[in-house]
């Protein structure tokens, strides 16, 4: 009996779990042809075998694309250990996630040891810092750095915000040209102030020969004159050279306050009309009545107007008039200077405010100079944010043309009238030099 009824209770298991397996099986087909059904309506197959085809391919094309993103990844690495730059990744949060080779060379890092580390803690100078955060925010942004010490190397550091996470940083060690333009500068510094002592003694015994050559003959008198003349130059071109080596260097601070440009315009350009008028030429000035201060250093920017009139002034025809003019646009102050001289070739107007450039010396011979008062006007005009550029024809004339931004709290400044100082000699003014 004990038998019979074990019997019937394997036999109702075993029924039971056929009934769950069936059941399982026909639940897992009902789910698998509603799948089907779905990748079908997705897929647009038109049976199940054609959708595991789609879906094989499509697995197939996945790992396709997987091998093909580490390949490019194993490139860009490859690639940037080929550069001499650094070049340093970083997270949102400022944690390097990749540097190559040159980077760790210039931060003095054994090899991988940079990522996962903060910015700060890989440069040790906190200015990575606002350079990367400037980044982030504007898109680019540049700086100078030097690592671990004030005695360090010198890092130039551009970064540009990535399209997908974080910043890219790009290094480049100027250790060696910063020290080459402190040489450079050191000598200009030293060779100016070593000729000014010589060139003023030749200039105070060329004035007394003058002098004393009034009842001599026209030859030697002519020759006095050239030897004032050169000497002039001389004292003019070391002035200059000193001066735009200060300016490069960012030795020369501007002592900022507002400043009326209509005043720096009369006043300057009253310095300069004996000059203009001894060549055969007039100046004539084109004044509203009022603008509104710039915030700037008055002598600075006086020392830009000198150098465009005198600019003008060597380069034009004897009977011409020099027109100088300010005007308020929008947000800032507006100052030019005309002249009917030869004009600047099409070629030229991209490099004349390079140090140094001279336009074609056939075009200008007996005019020529420095080839830095330009030079030294843009530089000026840059350091206040301004603009400076010429618009020009070949052969009608040069119009100067800069721009400084209008002071923030600005209130209209009535100019007034101004006496020319006393003589009007270029002496202390800036060759400025088309050549």
């Amino acid at each position: 009996m004990c038998h019979a009824r074990l019997v019937d209770a394997v036999e109702i298991l075993f029924i039971v779990a056929l009934s769950i397996l069936f059941g399982s099986t026909l639940a897992i087909a009902i789910s698998r042809g509603r799948l089907i059904e779905r990748m079908r309506d997705a897929t647009g197959a038109s049976d199940a075998n054609d959708v595991e085809r789609r879906v094989r391919e499509a697995l197939e094309s996945a790992d396709d694309a997987r091998w093909h993103a580490e390949q490019t990844a194993h490139d860009t690495d490859y690639l940037t250990e080929l550069f001499s730059a650094g070049v340093v990744r970083l997270r949102d949060d400022l944690s390097v996630e990749f540097a190559n080779g040159a980077a760790h060379v210039m931060l003095d890092r054994l090899p991988g040891t940079m990522i996962g580390r903060s910015a700060l803690e890989a440069f040790v100078d906190p200015r990575i810092e606002d350079i990367a955060r400037t980044a982030m925010e504007f898109g680019s942004a540049n700086g100078e750095l030097t690592v671990r010490s004030r005695s360090g190397p010198t890092i130039t550091a551009r970064a540009r915000r990535s399209p997908v996470a974080g910043v890219w940083l790009v290094l480049e060690d100027v250790s060696e040209l910063r020290r080459l333009q402190r040489i450079r500068a050191e000598f200009i510094d030293n060779l100016s102030h070593e000729l000014r002592t010589p060139l003023t003694t030749i200039s105070l015994l060329a004035e007394m020969a003058a002098k004393d050559a009034e009842t001599a003959s026209p030859r030697l008198r002519d020759r006095i004159s050239k030897i004032e003349v050169e000497t002039g130059h001389l004292t003019q071109m070391v002035n200059e050279l000193l001066d735009l080596s200060q300016i490069e260097s960012g030795s020369v601070r501007l002592l900022l306050d507002d400043v009326d440009l209509i005043r720096v315009v009369r006043s300057n350009a009253e310095r300069l009309r004996l000059f203009a008028e001894r060549q055969g030429l007039g100046i004539s000035l084109d004044l509203p009545k009022s603008v509104l201060p710039v915030r700037g250093d008055e002598d600075r920017l006086g020392q830009v107007l000198i150098n465009l009139i005198h600019n003008a002034v060597k380069f034009s025809p004897s009977g011409g008039e020099i027109r100088v003019g300010v005007r308020q646009d929008e947000g800032e102050v507006r100052v030019w200077v005309a002249d009917p001289g030869i004009g600047v070739p099409a070629a030229d107007r991209a490099r004349i405010f390079e140090r140094f450039y001279k336009v074609d010396r056939a075009r200008v011979r007996g005019r020529g100079g420095t080839g830095l008062g330009l030079s030294i006007a843009r530089h000026v005009v840059d350091s206040h944010g301004g603009r400076i550029w010429v618009e020009s024809e070949e052969g009608e004339g040069s119009t100067f043309i800069f721009t400084i931004p209008i002071a923030k709290a600005g209130s209209a400044v009535v100019p007034t009238a101004s006496p020319a100082p006393a003589g009007g000699d270029t002496a202390t003014g800036q060759d400025a030099d088309i050549g």
